[in-house]
Order: structure tokens, then sequence, then C-alpha cells
């Protein structure tokens, strides 16, 4: 199928604008998503063989070790098709409190010589109120195929100072509906958003956030959700040290490593778009990362890997620097939508 994908399909989908074939494979998979009996017999398909036995990552359990990343289903309506592409969980957002449109297109751009891409999307999205009655006619924790993680940053018209009444205001609307909620600090496109990742604000934000959810198991009814935070390659490995000191201190259950760079590596010298870069060109460095986290932390903190996964090999390798999950996005487009599924087979000997 991936042979298919890359000599018939992807020529026809590489002629369109970038972010129009993005919009087409989206309607595609939310179509899908409302045709169960298609997905079941499609995810049969994908786990053909035993795709994975499953993986348990903070008090979750993952049917196989990957996932879909966030940037893809910002609204959460092509989820509920992910586990039929051989996903075995699915992060949908960013989403923000309040709606907005984004940047400017066009916005995303893809560079087939180097399997990167380019965005500079800007965090569209419907915003926090809408998808939370989305996801409340979908099926709930419990009752899914995979884990849902709902990824949150920023409103672009909220100042630093009131970020954090920002993202408590997105983590009171979606955490019924998420298995697992992301604190995005670290995407390029928001103004100010990585100043977050700056020790005092930091402090704030995952004080805040994790008494909101603390408070959460207090409620009758209501449970603690695994809450992760989402970090940039370009930090140092000092500032890296000072974020995980931040996480120990306020018991997150894990880490997402790594967003997208503002670095622009040699074939990228003299190319004029602004945003972040994803692709192959970032799997060096975020491997580098990774494996900085894991040990400091003594393996004890769990990271999804995300950057640079375009094979079977890129993903394994991931898995030998430390990551107990891997994500996947930019490799989906070079690659083909059971892409997912290649992967995971790929790894199951490392269940």
């Amino acid at each position: 199928m991936g042979l298919i994908y890359e000599k018939c399909l992807r020529p026809v989908l590489f002629k369109m604008d970038a972010e129009h074939a993005h919009e087409l494979a989206v309607d595609s998979l939310a179509l899908l998503g409302r045709l169960s009996p298609v997905c079941r017999a499609m995810e049969a398909w994908a786990s053909r063989g035993g795709a994975a036995r499953p993986v348990e990552c903070f008090g979750l359990k993952f049917p196989n070790r990957v996932g879909l990343a966030a940037g893809f289903d910002k609204n959460a309506r092509a989820w509920p098709a992910a586990a039929a592409l051989g996903f075995g969980h699915v992060e949908i957002g960013t989403v923000t409190l309040l709606r907005q449109p984004g940047n400017d297109r066009p916005r995303l751009f893809r560079f087939p010589a180097q399997e990167a891409v380019i965005n500079r999307m800007g965090f569209n999205n419907d915003g926090a109120e809408t998808i939370s009655r989305r996801l409340a006619k979908q099926p709930g924790p419990g009752q899914r195929r995979i884990p849902l993680g709902v990824n949150l940053g920023k409103s672009k018209v909220a100042s630093l100072d009131q970020a954090v009444s920002d993202y408590l205001g997105s983590f009171a609307r979606l955490a019924d509906y998420a298995d697992y909620l992301v604190l995005n600090v670290s995407s390029p496109n928001t103004p100010d958003l990585r100043k977050l990742q700056d020790e005092d604000r930091l402090r704030e934000l995952l004080g805040a956030v994790s008494a909101a959810n603390k408070a959460r198991a207090e409620t009758p009814g209501k449970t603690r959700k695994p809450l992760l935070l989402k970090i940039a390659p370009d930090l140092n490995y000092h500032q890296i040290d000072t974020v995980l000191g931040v996480i120990a201190e306020f018991g997150l259950d894990g880490i997402i490593a790594t967003n997208t760079t503002l670095e622009r590596p040699a074939a990228f010298a003299n190319v004029g778009q602004a945003g972040g870069l994803s692709g192959a060109p970032l799997r060096r460095h975020s491997t580098q990362i990774i494996n900085f986290i894991a040990r400091a932390t003594s393996g004890r903190l769990p990271i999804i890997a995300v950057g640079g996964i375009t094979d079977t090999t890129s993903a394994a390798e991931k898995l030998d620097a430390g990551a107990t999950l891997v994500q996947l996005y930019t490799g989906l487009i070079y690659r083909g939508p059971f892409f997912a599924g290649k992967v995971a087979r790929s790894l199951r000997d490392r269940s």
C-alpha cells in the first residue's frame, strides 16, 4: 500500500496546495470514521499478525506504540478513524480557548527532496467550547478503540499574563473528554508562546493546571487526567534540565519531545519561509533530546517521541533513545495513510 501511495496518490496530492491536500485528508477520514464496520475491518487488516502487544504508559493502555501527532486533526473531526489506519493513539488539537483562524495563507509548505515541511499555521481551530461539544457526541473515555489526547495551547489574543487563565479555560471545557492532556508551550507560530517554557512562567502554568487537575479527583464522578508537556527542540540542555525540574516539582505524567524547529539546516539556509520545520531534518536532534531526557530522569519520565520519523528505522531509533511511544505527522505526508500500521508492526518485538 505504501508503494501505491508513493507512486500513484502522492504525485496527485503534491500537485495541490499543501493545506488543501491536508483538508481533503481530514475530510476523507471524517467520512471514514462514520463507517464503523469499514473502520473495524480496516483496523483488523492494519493489525494483521498482531501489530504489537499493548503498552502501558501513564496509567493508560495503548494497543501499539504509534500515535497520530497533534496538528493533523485540529478540530476533533477525523480521530475516530485513526485506529483503522493502524494508530495506537491519537492527539487532537492544538485547541485554544478561543476560536481563531490562524495565520494568513499560504502557511504550509512541502520540501520533498528533504522529506520536510514548514508550517506557520498559528493554532487555527474551532475553539475549546465548540470542540468540547463535538467530543461530547463522540465515543468518550472507556468507549474508544484507542486513547485520545487533547493538546492545549494559548489563544493568540491572550497575553502572557493571561496565559494561565486561558489554558485553565480550555482545561475546564475539555478534560472530561480526554484520556490525557498536553500543554503545548512550544509552537513557534504563536507570538511569545515559547516564553512559557521559561522557569517562572512554566512553574506558574504547571502549578495552576496541576491544581485544577488534582481538584478533579476530589469531585464526584471525575478523575485526575494524565498531564504532559510538549517542548521545543530549540531549547539548550540547561533549559531542558530546568523544564524537567519543574515537571518533577508538579508531578506531570510525561513529556512530548519535540515540536517543530526554527533552526534552518544547510539545505534550508536560503529558504525564505517563516515557521516551524518538521520531518527528516529534525530526526537527529530530536533523538538527541529524547536521549538526554531519558538519561536525566533515569528513564522514570515517560517520553512520547515526535520529530523526523519517516521510516521504521527512525521510529526504532526513538525507542532506543528512551521513548515509550512515538507520534507521526510529516511522515504520513510522504509515506501515506498506512504508514502507522507499518511502523507499529516493525516495533512489535520491542513491545
